[in-house]
């Protein structure tokens, strides 16, 4: 497989204070299926965006499709033909779809991309009708994406990037806030785009998902490096590693690839014990 994405000790800071990251050394390949996996604040989204030519190393080097990305190639005033090229192969769906969403209606939101990519307009609207056939948003043509639940509104997003066609889907905490029928809905999607060959990269700290997502992940810890870089069974099953990276806490028990939490409450009066799943508790035995 092609090398795609090329991290030379990449590090990041905000001003120049705030480590974001820290020594980053990576490869990803064509057609690889990655979960980026960390606690809040370990730096996934900031690897994200640097990945996508959204802010730049403040030391080390990213190399993307064997071309250096960086500041002065990607935000010259000069037309830049890799930057072009970079721009239709790298798709990038944001955790809060407010962020990304900004057109009067929903087809004129996933037909932006194609526009800009000065596609014939014949091939604009065989592109949104295929995506929103894809996607099953058909129906929501012309609502105002503001106007949708936070599943339709992920779906936008996603049908959006889809719409240009990318090589590489950079996803960001994607199913944060979906039901359980979304978040079903997204897994499934996120397996046949890996069937298609697509590259999916996938920032999450949803244990329950990502060995159904990906079959490499990296973990973050939270001094912003990366501590492990292994298929996603073998990271399931690393209990401290999970423990000392804050991914779970000291009451979880791993029984094969799902991670339980036992939570025991006391009161006075009342004994409740709470059987979660990744966070989702369930109401398991209670006794007054």
């Amino acid at each position: 497989m092609d090398t795609i994405f090329d991290l030379r000790n990449v590090s990041y800071s905000y001003a120049g204070k705030i480590d974001a990251l820290r020594d980053i050394n990576l490869k990803i390949k064509r057609g690889e299926q990655v979960s980026i996996i960390g606690s809040n604040g370990c730096g996934k989204s900031t690897l994200l965006a640097i990945l996508d030519g959204l802010v730049y190393a403040s030391s080390g080097e990213l190399y993307a499709y064997g071309n250096l990305v960086s500041e002065e190639a990607f935000d010259g005033i000069k037309d830049n033909e890799f930057r072009t090229f970079f721009r239709t192969k790298v798709g990038f769906v944001f955790q809060n779809s407010d962020i990304q969403l900004f057109s009067s209606t929903v087809y004129e939101e996933i037909a932006f991309g194609p526009l800009q990519l000065r596609l014939p307009i014949d091939d604009v609207k065989s592109r949104v009708e295929d995506v929103m056939e894809m996607m099953q948003i058909g129906k929501l043509r012309d609502r105002s994406p503001h106007t949708l639940s936070g599943g339709e509104k992920k779906k936008v997003c996603i049908a959006s990037v889809l719409a240009n066609n990318p090589d590489v889907l950079l996803m960001d905490e994607p199913s944060a806030g979906l039901d359980p029928r979304t978040q079903l809905w997204l897994i499934e999607l996120l397996q046949e785009l890996a069937h298609a060959g697509k590259t999916v990269i996938t920032a999450t700290h949803d244990l329950e998902i990502i060995d159904q997502i990906s079959n490499r992940s990296i973990v973050m810890g939270e001094d912003h490096r990366i501590r492990l870089d292994r298929d996603a069974e073998s990271v399931l099953s690393n209990y401290e590693l999970l423990l000392s990276t804050n991914l779970v806490h000291e009451h979880t028990h791993l029984h094969g690839k799902l991670v339980h939490e036992h939570l025991h409450v006391h009161g006075e009066g009342k004994k409740e014990h709470m059987h979660a799943i990744n966070g989702k508790e369930h109401n398991h035995h209670r006794a007054r």
